[in-house]
């Protein structure tokens, strides 16, 4: 359901840092911030693995599929995937800024959109 990533190439010295996420394979790539206390999710994606990169912040993640539900807890630094078909919703301890990439992008040809809610 969820999957532990990391980045494809980190690089840190004296003027800051450099991390790259992917090279290729994402079609939508969006960023997201998130108060303390807010929810979000609480959907699933039929086409798409949805990964997430947490640039600052913390947050709980529940997944749920086929009866099975996990949660997990990330902060700054974190990198992780959820699979196709889990309903996933998060829930944010700290205010949260992320990065949220899509490999097939959640808008589909005749306007409808890979987000099912549960």
């Amino acid at each position: 359901m969820i999957t532990l990533l990391k980045p494809d190439f980190e690089f840190e010295d004296e003027r800051g840092c450099l991390v790259q996420l992917v090279h290729e394979g994402y079609r939508q790539v969006n960023m997201c911030f998130s108060k303390k206390g807010a929810e979000r999710g609480g959907h699933y994606h039929k086409l798409n693995r949805e990964i997430f990169y947490i640039i600052s912040g913390e947050l709980t993640i529940t997944a749920e599929k086929d009866g099975k539900k996990e949660a997990y807890d990330f902060g700054k630094g974190a990198m992780f995937a959820v699979e196709k078909n889990t309903v996933h919703s998060l829930a944010f301890h700290k205010d949260t800024a992320m990065i949220v990439m899509y490999d097939m992008g959640v808008e589909l040809p005749g306007g409808a959109k890979d987000i099912i809610s549960v």
